[in-house]
């Protein structure tokens, strides 16, 4: 039996409390996308995995699952799931448990890589109850399964009554948290009383032969230096300086990079769609991070304009701007470059990298 571990009087986590440290879990800001005009950037020091996101605000679980073993059958790399309680709008109409998922798309898939994108063990789910579904979920797929997190978001972690805490105060949350999952996922009974966490004689008994890696979500200096203390960062723009910043410390850093595009046959209905489904694009993290309720970003985003939703999603009929995207991407250090497809057609967009995006991609981007 292990000795609890107690927390000394005046050496708490509390780390300054700048408002640009990270942003929130499940959906990181969009960045502004290039054009089909721009020179193609010519290339990053390596091949980046490319990957598909799962967004359970936006599609029924089942579905998503079908879309999982359609992503392995087109060549992805890797999946990376969102965790939602609520959507951000009621348009999207879905708020999927992501624990329950991956189990699904355990069950459907053999080798495709599979993350969080990301989950916050800090708000409305302990993190020892984080440490148990992904040691669980990592056990399913051997090898296969990242722990992304992020310090959440109003939207989701206001549930449970808690209060939702300004950002430097929800990173040492997550540096804490993180700390507790680690120390469970040694297998040994814990026992921690922290800042912000309790955890009583906790031990695992489910747990795979290799701990999965952890990845955090990072938009400042601050949440970049737990990234670099970890496995790797969570990005949404080709964002050097942070990725240089995880780095510099040396050892094998992933970076995760998220391109939100809606791809149509019909460009301008991608424009409608994309306008439709994802306005909440238009606003700042730091405004979708402290409200809510769905309700509540409905009628922040009521009065954005078509354009400026369109300023900051890749909407396109063709692959020449997703493939300037994914080069600008891999050129800045981005290893992991997953892409989520916003609106109701995702299989349609499945089909269309197959076709004709994949093939776009090859011989683009130099290998290391």
């Amino acid at each position: 039996m292990t000795m609890p571990e107690e927390r000394r009087p005046g050496q708490g986590n509390m780390i300054d409390e700048e408002a640009d440290e990270s942003f929130p879990a499940s959906d990181p800001p969009s960045f502004t996308p290039v054009t089909g005009t721009q020179d193609r950037p010519t290339g990053g020091e390596t091949t980046p995995k490319l990957g598909f996101g799962l967004f359970g605000e936006e599609h029924p679980p089942d579905r998503l699952v079908k879309l999982a073993q359609m992503a392995e059958e087109a060549d992805f790399d890797f999946l990376m799931a969102t965790d939602h309680f609520h959507p951000w709008i009621s348009q999207q109409g879905e708020g999927v448990f992501v624990w329950s998922l991956l189990g699904g798309v355990a069950s459907v898939t053999r080798d495709i890589k599979v993350g969080t994108g990301v989950t916050c063990p800090s708000g409305r789910i302990h993190p020892a109850i984080i440490a148990h579904a992904a040691a669980t979920t990592a056990a399913m797929m051997p090898g296969r399964f990242t722990l992304g997190l992020g310090s959440g978001e109003a939207l989701n972690e206001h549930v449970t009554g808690d209060h939702w805490y300004t950002p430097g105060i929800r990173l040492a949350k997550l540096r804490e948290a993180i700390k507790i999952i680690r120390r469970l996922w040694s297998g040994e009974e814990y026992t921690y009383h922290g800042d912000h966490f309790t955890v009583e004689a906790a031990r695992l008994y489910t747990l795979p032969d290799d701990p999965p890696e952890i990845v955090v979500a990072a938009a400042g200096p601050r949440s970049a230096e737990l990234a670099a203390e970890n496995d790797g960062l969570v990005v949404t723009g080709p964002d050097t300086e942070l990725i240089e910043r995880v780095r510099e410390g040396g050892g094998e850093k992933s970076v995760y990079g998220q391109i939100t595009l809606c791809w149509d046959e019909d460009e301008e209905r991608a424009r409608q769609i994309a306008h439709e489904h994802w306005p909440i694009s238009a606003l700042s993290w730091l405004l979708r991070a402290d409200l809510r309720t769905p309700a509540q970003l409905e009628d922040a985003v009521k009065h954005v304009p078509q354009g400026a939703v369109t300023n900051k999603i890749i909407c396109t009929s063709s692959t020449g701007p997703i493939v300037d995207a994914i080069q600008e991407y891999a050129a800045a250090g981005i290893d992991h470059i997953y892409i989520h497809q916003v609106g109701p057609r995702p299989e349609a967009f499945v089909d269309f990298f197959s076709r004709s995006l994949k093939p776009a991609l090859a011989g683009t981007l130099r290998a290391a």
